[in-house]
């Protein structure tokens, strides 16, 4: 939730880290093993921009708290996804260990503001 008026889903920093994590996740991801292409290479690029897709869904779905909820919900899901398979990538050694922490720390910052905006659903949603 950055500062500012928010009028659309690109405007909120959830977004934006969201987004600039999964460039930077498919900038280091061509350097995989071709041999990880259909694999490892495929999930983390599908989880991370998953997790941007889902906050533009959640958007859509403010009319009905309940369903904005599960949609958040779901974009944490796929945060913590990208992050268990940033760790994969950093244990085979496809990802240096500090481009792994930086990547796994900008999904903490992610998870962080997601809880944030469930403590407070009331504030996002159409009345």
């Amino acid at each position: 939730m950055g500062e500012g008026l928010v009028r659309g889903y690109r405007d909120l920093e959830v977004y934006q880290v969201a987004f600039e994590a999964a460039m930077e996740i498919f900038e280091v991801s061509k350097r995989f093993p071709v041999e990880e292409r259909y694999s490892l290479t495929d999930q983390i690029r599908r989880s991370s921009r998953s997790v941007c897709a889902n906050l533009g869904e959640a958007w859509r779905k403010r009319r009905y708290e309940a369903a904005f909820i599960a949609k958040i919900s779901d974009c944490q899901a796929e945060a913590t996804e990208t992050q268990i398979w940033i760790e994969f990538a950093v244990k085979c050694q496809y990802l240096d260990p500090e481009t792994g922490r930086h990547l796994y720390c900008m999904y903490d910052k992610v998870l962080g503001q997601l809880v944030n905006i469930i403590k407070n659903s009331s504030h996002w949603i159409i009345k």
